[in-house]
């Protein structure tokens, strides 16, 4: 079986090669000379014998485009074509576990079959019914493992599933990608496995990405005009995926393995001080999680696609008491409010404000988050605060309560903390700090999604790994962290690379967004240009224009959107709440306009209530986006829009609103947006 597993490298290894000689520039004549053409024989010589005895299994997508391959000569070799071409060279993957010694990867059956069926959302995003139509395959190897192979017309995907009988444990799984040297990537660099995944997605070569690199998912390749997005989806009691590269235009997959020992830490750290040498454990039966590649011919695809959605496992529960909504937030802007006749602060007259706040412009929740009790003890609530008079006060203005969590003071508390809550009349909770996603964490995210759940509340994951599906079997779970987003805002040195704001504003939608909702937490009312930026705790401010920020509500996806600044400063700005009080957080239609990675990003969306928006946004660049109207149904619209002013460039808070426009599907708009800036339209039905 060693030598077997060896020489199925042995195509790979040659495809590297060859393609080392290629980019140094090597002919066939100079390799003549050197001892390079004796080595390329001899590989070519094992190549050729090697493949004799490879048997092939593929599986295509319905359109016939692409195609996952699985190449049996010893360690099965994954390989990805589309549209002719190969994104993904012959990658090796391998299984250890307990019985290991079992299998030799012999194909006891090969079983196909086709599925066309449309997924209706709980709670939609993009859109609110899904196409999901794919090719699937699965190879039953002896040794009790399968191997499942799916095609969809934009991506495909793989997944182990061990039947073996009784406990095991995964001593390694195995997922090498084999990529074009010097393709373009997006990597999310990371310093170790102990994360809260709020990264920038760094522009690399592939083969500039080494073994010391480690790298958080998603990760988005691009090879031409093709963009190629790896995450995984369905992760349920299991470790999280995470990259090494090898320096050859290759990463290979890391696990968190298995923690051995922990230790609190404070009062919302639970480290781990060393781990086992094992993955995971299971018994009798484990699904691993889908590993998959979104692969579309263009940028734009990046941010229509819901493969994550689609291959993650569903619920038979009634969840249609969850309520999508908006959030008046109170941490970012530190309840700094003012021209009021109370102190400020962490106490029952600043919260009530809020909540006159979210009750005068529609707004569905008001979220406490840390101070509100002590962090090690949830079920205590500071002297300041009154809270069944607040929530009762909350609730006659038909506006919900979200409590911010640590998740250690949670997990020490469960039950205890959540019957409280729902006894109070608590809507919610944001749980905070998780910050790992070996296989002890990624299970407490499901517990508290169950308890949850099972006492109506909602959740927000923040101090999160990047979604995987957790959404689609517990709808409650309506957003997560996990980015790099406005509360950064609040205290980097302006120096600090981290801090690109609009460049990482519009490299996001088609990364971190593209595997699901993400609580970026927009709305800053004082925005400031590259220069004029500063840090401030209390009276922070976003990097880019006004518009951009009235815009990532249209182009960012969160069931549960934060309004992020000071209840007074909106109060202030009566246009741009007109917008904020009336943009929905889910979408019955998605159109992407105009889209390039990391440049911009212009997208259409449909509202529940037939208006449609649109949502733009640029880097640094300042642009001039065409916008085709063609998405609007046939008939008479009227347009509202918010535009960056004329002196937008030198004065980040200057935006023109103009309103009443008539406008057609015929119809396309030439939008001008400043540098870091952006663009917002409601187009409403004439009747």
């Amino acid at each position: 079986m060693r030598l077997l597993q060896k020489n199925a490298q042995i195509p790979q290894t040659a495809n590297v090669l060859c393609k080392r000689l290629h980019n140094a520039g090597g002919t066939f004549q100079a390799l003549v000379s050197s001892k390079w053409l004796s080595i390329l024989a001899a590989v070519m010589l094992l190549t050729a014998s090697a493949g004799q005895a490879q048997k092939t299994y593929s599986v295509a997508s319905p359109d016939g485009k692409t195609t996952i391959n699985l190449a049996l000569s010893g360690t099965p070799l994954l390989s990805i074509t589309h549209g002719g071409s190969t994104l993904l060279e012959p990658s090796a993957l391998d299984l250890q576990i307990d019985s290991a010694q079992d299998i030799h990867w012999k194909v006891s059956k090969f079983t196909k079959t086709s599925v066309d069926q449309w997924i209706h959302p709980v709670v939609p995003v993009k859109f609110k019914n899904i196409e999901d139509h794919y090719n699937e395959g699965t190879l039953q190897f002896t040794g009790g493992v399968s191997l499942v192979l799916r095609a969809y017309n934009d991506g495909v995907a793989y997944r182990w599933i061990i039947t073996h009988k009784g406990p095991f444990k995964v001593w390694k799984e195995e997922l090498h990608q084999q990529y074009h040297p010097k393709d373009a990537a997006w990597y999310a660099l990371e310093d170790r496995f102990y994360s809260h995944n709020e990264r920038i997605f760094k522009p690399l070569e592939m083969d500039s990405i080494g073994p010391k690199q480690l790298g958080s998912l998603p990760m988005v390749v691009s090879e031409g005009s093709t963009k190629i997005l790896f995450t995984e989806a369905d992760l349920f009691d299991y470790a999280g995926l995470w990259l090494r590269g090898d320096g050859t235009g290759g990463v290979n997959a890391t696990f968190p393995n298995y923690p051995k020992t922990l230790q609190e830490r404070g009062d919302r750290d639970r480290l781990v001080l060393d781990r086992e040498a094992y993955v995971a454990e299971g018994a009798d039966r484990k699904i691993l999680p889908w590993r998959l590649w979104e692969i579309e011919d263009n940028d734009g695809g990046l941010l229509t696609s819901t493969l994550v959605y689609q291959l993650s496992r569903s619920t038979n529960e009634d969840f249609s008491w969850v309520k999508p909504g908006k959030v008046s937030w109170d941490w970012w802007n530190d309840n700094n409010i003012y021209g009021v006749d109370f102190k400020a602060g962490i106490n029952t007259q600043t919260y009530k404000y809020y909540v006159d706040f979210a009750a005068r412009y529609g707004l569905t929740y008001i979220i406490l988050d840390e101070g509100w009790s002590p962090v090690d003890n949830i079920l205590k609530v500071v002297p300041d605060i009154n809270m069944e008079d607040l929530v009762a006060y909350a609730n006659q203005k038909n506006v919900g309560v979200i409590l911010w969590v640590s998740w250690l003071a949670l997990d020490h508390q469960l039950n205890e903390a959540l019957d409280l809550y729902s006894k109070w009349g608590i809507k919610g909770i944001k749980v905070d700090f998780m910050q790992r996603d070996d296989q002890l964490m990624v299970n407490y995210y499901q517990k508290v999604a169950q308890a949850t759940a099972q006492r109506h509340m909602l959740v927000d994951f923040h101090g999160a790994y990047k979604p995987t599906g957790l959404d689609r079997l517990y709808p409650n779970a309506l957003t997560r962290e996990g980015v790099f987003g406005n509360e950064n805002m609040k205290w980097f040195d302006p120096k600090d690379p981290r801090i690109t704001g609009p460049k990482h504003n519009v490299t996001l939608p088609f990364t971190r967004m593209a595997v699901g909702p993400m609580d970026y937490t927009p709305g800053a009312m004082l925005n400031a240009t590259k220069d004029e930026w500063r840090a401030d705790n209390s009276n922070p401010m976003s990097k880019g224009t006004r518009t951009q920020q009235l815009a990532m509500y249209v182009v960012y996806e969160s069931p549960l959107q934060m309004l992020c600044d000071n209840p007074t400063r909106y109060y202030k700005e009566p246009e741009c709440m007109d917008l904020l009080s009336t943009v929905p957080v889910t979408w019955d239609s998605t159109v992407v306009l105009q889209a390039k990675v990391g440049d911009y990003v212009a997208l259409a969306r449909l509202a529940p209530d037939g208006t449609w928006y649109i949502g733009a946004m640029t880097d640094w660049t300042p642009r001039d986006l065409t916008l085709n109207l063609s998405f609007l149904p046939q008939g008479n619209w009227t347009m509202d829009d918010w535009q960056d002013g004329v002196n937008a460039d030198r004065n980040a808070q200057d935006f023109k609103r103009v309103q009443h426009q008539s406008v057609s599907s015929a119809q396309t708009l030439t939008v001008h947006l400043a540098p870091g800036g952006g663009y917002v339209a409601r187009i409403r039905k004439v009747n």
